[in-house]
């Protein structure tokens, strides 16, 4: 083999290898960054891993939100309508956070089956809609309706 084609060819499998040990890399960090979101019941049937990160949603329970005395430390449940499943935060709760309201908690499940915590996001009024939405929502309805008029004439 000539001397010139060799060095090609040894720069381009350098190359090859170098692309893909840094494209395996990225994949592997990539898939450990990731956070599953599930509902209170696909916890409590054990389908997530403990002590990994996870989003879990759901509506706090009335009557299960208990402050600690001494912190910031609040421990409540969270349901979906089938199962209920405990959260513990500490920290500050955002404005929006109440009994009956829909949050989003990212955190780990313990060996206890305690969720913890480390972010809280409280969701607005199930039926709020961006008023963008709801007008270009009503714009289609309109429209369709004209349409059927249209189709009936």
């Amino acid at each position: 083999m000539h001397p010139q084609r060799k060095k090609r060819l040894t720069l381009i499998l350098f190359m090859v290898l170098g692309i893909g040990s840094a494209v395996g890399l990225l994949m592997y960090s990539l898939s450990q960054n990731i956070n599953l979101f599930m509902t209170p019941t696909q916890i409590a049937d054990g389908e997530a891993q403990v002590g990994r990160t996870i989003r879990a949603g759901g509506l706090v329970v009335e009557g299960s939100v208990e402050r600690q005395q001494d912190g910031l430390g609040v421990l409540f449940k969270v349901t979906d309508g089938k199962a209920e499943v405990p959260i513990f935060y500490d920290g500050i709760l955002p404005d929006l956070f109440r009994e009956g309201q829909g949050i989003v908690a990212l955190g780990k499940l313990n060996a206890e089956g305690v969720f913890q915590a480390s972010e809280v996001l409280a969701k607005h009024d199930e039926n709020y809609m961006p008023p963008e939405v709801k007008e270009a929502l009503e714009q289609a309805h309109n429209d369709g309706v004209q349409d059927l008029q249209s189709a009936r004439q």
